[in-house]
């Protein structure tokens, strides 16, 4: 990996571990904001598995444990792709939640929300980039397209093969047919 890929990362996934950590701790200050957003999401929950604890405090500390466990696998360059792309679905609750600009009446904490939304986007456009990385390698979609073009040259030489191999017996039979014995 190079060093200016691991830095990025390691910028990138640093929000992510501190504010993660910081939440996680005190679930409690941001539990208003955050009840909207969990109230929607509470049912689903509930429908997939009743034993999932569906309180705000609990799916805060859960949001906030993902965002430390997959920040520090993106600093640490460990299932990279993976994380990042769990990192931007922890980020969109957070920001639907903590920045809805669009409610407030103020103009400056209107501003302030609309500050931090777009920087939530940047970070989200930042994750997306992170998940996409290959670090040069080609990706499994070029990697399978190469291997199917390359079986499909494989199998039409083998085609030519075979039937430059049975002209050749074709004409060996008829010679041999021609000759005494």
């Amino acid at each position: 990996m190079t060093p200016v890929r691991s830095l990025a990362r390691a910028m990138l996934s640093g929000i992510f571990v501190v504010s993660g950590a910081r939440n996680f701790v005190h679930p409690d200050r941001l539990a208003p904001t955050a009840k909207p957003i969990t109230d929607r999401v509470a049912p689903l929950l509930e429908r997939a598995n009743p034993r999932i604890p569906t309180d705000t405090e609990t799916l805060i500390r859960a949001n906030s444990a993902v965002q430390v466990g997959t920040g520090l696998m993106l600093a640490t360059g460990r299932f990279t792709r993976p994380a990042a792309l769990l990192l931007a679905g922890t980020l969109i609750p957070v920001t639907l939640a903590g920045h809805p600009f669009w409610r407030n009446d103020d103009p400056v904490a209107k501003n302030n929300n609309q500050i931090h939304f777009l920087k939530n986007l940047g970070l989200f456009g930042g994750l997306l980039l992170a998940a996409a990385d290959t670090e040069g390698k080609p990706g499994l979609r070029w990697r399978a397209g190469h291997r199917i073009g390359h079986s499909r040259r494989s199998v039409r030489r083998a085609v030519r093969t075979a039937r430059r191999e049975a002209r050749i017996a074709v004409r060996s039979a008829s010679a041999a047919r021609r000759l005494p014995g």
